[in-house]
C-alpha cells in the first residue's frame, strides 16, 4: 500500500525532533534524457559482482538486472517459475526434482544447462569458493543430472524451504564454463549472467551501467539502458532527485517526502514491505543478564518511533515477523513499560544514578531515519537507567563485524526477507551457529535446529510462532517496526511494486 503524507503530519514529525538535513531550495525537475534510459540513485554498492558471495538484501535488485534465479516471485510474493519450469519437493523434504528451461543463454551466447545449475549450487561449494551459498545451501549433498534440463537435488537433511531459498538471496545461476575459464576473481571483475541486462561499466562505490540484453530469453525490458549511481548520503540522494540527476531514488528521509512530492514532476511514496527494523542482540557482555535485555525492550516506545519518523506508516512489532507472514503471532504484544524497565534494571543492580553502560551501533542514511531512530532509542533508555554509547558503522562493515562476533551489545539493523517465510526471519537471525546471527545463546537455537528439518508445513509454522514469542520473552531479539520503503521518482516513470520492496529495473518504463 502507499501511505500518503500530509502537511500536518510532516510538521508533527519535525516537532517530534526528527533530525533534519538542510532543506534544499525548490527547483524545476529535469525529465529523463531519453525515453529508453533511467538513472537510479541507490544507497549502497554491491559487495561483490559474484551474486552468490554475500547475502546482502539491498544488492538483490541490482543482481537481478544481470542474473536469474531458479524460482521467481510475483508482486504478491508467490513463487513462480523463472529458470525452472517445474520443481517438486519430496514429502520428507530430502530431495527436490527440477526441470530447467531449454531456451536460456548466458551473455556470452553459451547455453544454460543443468551442468551450470549443479556447478552453482554444489561444485563451487566443493571447490572451496568463499561464498555465502556454502551456508544457505549447506544441506545439498548431491545434484543428480538426468539430462541437460532435468535433475534431482539430494539433501543431507530435510530442507522444507528449498523452493523459497531458490527465490531468495545468493541463489543466482552462474555460467560454469566461463567461471572456470576466468576464475572466481575474473568472474567478479567481468560478470556475465543470463539476466535482462549486461553490466557494461562499473566504478566501485560510484556507478554501474547496464545495457539491455536483446537476446534475453524472457520478456524484454522497455528500457535500453539503466544507470545506478551509488549515493550513500541520504541528503545527496534528495539533491540528486530534486535536480534531475537521477530519475528515482530510495531510502529518502520521511521528512522530505511531502516536500518533494509537491514539486512539479515528482511523486513520493512510503510503502510498508517485508523487512523489519530490529535490534540485533548479543547474549554476553552487558547483555549477559536477561533483566538488562528485557529492560532495554520495555523502555522503547515503538508507536512513538513510528509516528515521529515514519508518520505512523511503520507498524510496531512484538515478534520478528511482519504482519501477514506465516511466523507472525496474532495477539501477542510486548508492552512499552518504562516502570517495568526500571524494576528489571534494579534486579540487575542498576538505576538512573548507576546506569548500565554498553555500546550501541547504527547506520546513518542506509534506511530511512536509521540514525534518528537510534538517537531516540538512546534517549528513551537514558530515562530508565541505560547509558548507550552510540556509534555509526557502515552497512558493509556490519557484515564483517557480525561474522567476527564483534558487534556491540545492540545494533540497529534492518532484516530483509523477500519470501516472508519464518525460517528466513527467526531461523537465520537467531541460529547461533550461522554467521548471520549476533545472538549465540543456546535458546532458541536447539528449537530452531529442529524446525530447519521439519518437513510438515503446519508443524513448522506453529513451531516458528512459538519460537518467535519465546525469543522476545528471553530478550534474544528486539523487533521494532515493519520497515517502510520511501522513494521519490519522476511522475512519468512507472515501475511494478513488489510486497518485498524490490525495485526492478526490468519493470520500469516511461509513461
Amino acid at each position: 500500500m502507499t501511505f500518503e503524507i500530509n502537511r500536518r503530519n510532516l510538521l508533527q514529525l519535525l516537532a517530534a525532533g526528527a533530525a533534519g538535513g538542510k532543506l534544499l531550495a525548490g527547483s524545476s525537475i529535469a525529465f529523463a534524457q531519453s525515453a529508453d534510459s533511467v538513472t537510479i540513485g541507490w544507497p549502497s554498492d554491491v559487495p561483490s559482482w559474484d551474486p552468490n558471495q554475500r547475502t546482502v538484501p539491498d544488492a538483490q535488485p541490482i543482481y537481478k538486472l544481470v542474473f536469474n534465479q531458479p524460482i521467481g516471485q510475483n508482486p504478491k510474493l508467490e513463487l513462480v517459475p523463472e529458470l525452472l519450469t517445474k520443481w517438486e519437493l519430496a514429502a520428507d523434504g530430502r530431495s527436490m526434482t527440477v526441470e530447467l528451461r531449454d531456451d536460456v543463454t548466458f551473455h556470452d551466447g553459451s547455453k544454460m544447462t543443468m551442468a551450470d545449475f549443479r556447478y552453482t549450487f554444489l561444485e563451487r561449494k566443493l571447490a572451496g569458493h568463499k561464498l555465502d551459498i556454502v551456508n544457505t545451501w549447506r544441506n545439498i549433498e548431491e545434484i543428480e543430472v538426468a539430462s541437460p534440463t532435468t535433475g534431482t537435488i539430494r539433501f543431507s537433511a530435510p530442507s522444507p524451504t528449498a523452493p523459497q531459498w531458490m527465490a531468495f538471496m545468493a541463489s543466482f545461476v552462474v555460467p560454469k564454463a566461463y567461471v572456470e575459464k576466468v576464475g572466481p576473481d575474473g568472474f567478479r571483475d567481468k560478470p556475465i549472467g543470463s539476466g535482462p541486462y549486461k553490466l557494461v561499466e562499473y566504478q566501485m562505490n560510484s556507478r554501474a551501467v547496464f545495457e539491455r540484453n536483446d537476446a534475453y530469453w524472457g520478456e524484454k525490458p522497455a528500457l535500453k539502458r539503466i544507470t545506478v549511481d551509488v549515493i550513500k548520503d541520504s541528503s545527496a540522494r534528495v539533491a540528486a532527485i530534486q535536480s534531475g540527476q537521477v530519475d528515482l531514488t530510495t531510502s529518502v528521509p520521511v521528512r522530505e517526502l511531502e516536500r518533494l512530492g509537491k514539486q512539479e514532476g515528482l511523486a513520493a511514496e512510503a510503502n510498508p514491505f517485508t523487512r523489519l527494523i530490529l535490534l540485533q542482540m548479543r547474549n554476553d557482555l552487558a547483555f549477559a543478564d536477561e533483566n538488562v535485555r528485557l529492560a532495554a525492550h520495555h523502555a522503547i516506545d515503538k508507536q512513538a518511533l513510528s509516528k515521529a519518523f515514519y508518520n505512523g506508516a511503520a507498524v510496531p512489532l512484538s515478534v520478528p515477523a511482519t504482519p501477514g507472514t506465516p511466523g507472525f503471532v496474532e495477539g501477542f504484544t510486548f508492552p512499552y513499560d518504562p516502570d517495568k524497565a526500571v524494576e528489571l534494571l534494579a534486579k540487575a543492580g542498576y538505576s538512573k544514578d548507576k546506569p548500565v553502560k554498553f555500546r550501541f551501533a547504527t547506520f546513518n542514511g542506509h534506511f530511512p531515519s536509521d540514525y534518528d531512530i537510534a538517537r531516540a532509542i538512546a534517549q528513551m533508555w537514558k530515562k530508565v537507567g541505560i547509558e548507550a554509547d552510540l556509534e555509526v558503522i557502515e552497512y558493509t562493515k556490519y557484515f564483517e563485524l557480525n561474522r567476527g562476533h564483534k558487534l556491540p551489545e545492540a545494533t540497529l539493523y534492518i532484516w530483509d526477507n523477500a519470501t516472508g517465510d519464518p525460517e528466513i526471519f527467526a531461523g537465520y537471525m537467531l541460529s547461533p551457529n550461522l554467521p548471520f546471527s549476533s545472538w549465540k545463546g543456546e535458546e532458541p537455537g536447539k528449537e530452531l535446529k529442529a524446525l530447519f528439518a521439519e518437513p510438515n508445513y503446519e508443524k513448522r509454522i506453529a513451531g516458528y510462532q512459538k519460537v518467535n514469542q519465546m525469543a522476545v520473552e528471553i530478550g534474544a531479539t528486539i523487533p521494532l517496526l515493519q520497515s517502510v520503503q520511501t522513494l521519490v521518482r519522476k511522475k512519468d516513470l512507472e515501475y511494478t511494486k513488489y510486497g518485498n520492496g524490490w525495485l526492478l529495473g526490468s519493470t520500469m518504463k516511461w509513461a
